[in-house]
């Protein structure tokens, strides 16, 4: 029986641009064709989306971050889990592997290198505000 949205939490990610470079995490056990992504997990009861990818990230990277703004919410096209994709910045640390159970890598990524990361292509509100942050290499 496969799994809905309906079945599991949602799952909330993180959007954290630094020194014109987005942050993007490796999971330890790739998720089908998903091994790059950006720090994420699930939202857990009474939090909001903002609240959970905010927690994620600490956990995941040990950054301290700030949610900017909910950028939208899908259910994945490769997960079929209902995704909630958030704005944030960097308030403290440095981003490293801090759950190593979950993840094996970390990388802070240009904008010219996101689909050597990401080759299926990200989400639309996600690839805009990207856009509009990160200026393409030169």
């Amino acid at each position: 029986m496969s799994e809905t949205s309906t079945e599991n939490p949602g799952i909330s990610a993180a959007i954290i641009v630094q020194d014109g470079r987005v942050l993007m995490v490796r999971r330890a056990v790739k998720e089908g064709e998903l091994m790059w992504q950006f720090p994420a997990g699930a939202i857990e009861d009474g939090e909001t989306p903002e609240q959970a990818a905010v927690r994620e990230t600490l956990e995941e990277t040990g950054l301290t971050v700030e949610a900017i703004k909910l950028l939208g919410e899908r259910v994945h096209p490769k997960t079929g889990r209902l995704m909630s994709y958030t704005a944030a910045e960097v308030l403290d640390g440095e981003a490293r592997v801090a759950d190593d159970e979950e993840l094996d890598a970390v990388a802070w990524v240009a904008h010219d290198e996101i689909k050597d990361y990401v080759p299926y292509g990200l989400f639309e509100p996600v690839q805009e505000y990207l856009n509009g942050v990160l200026s393409p290499e030169a």
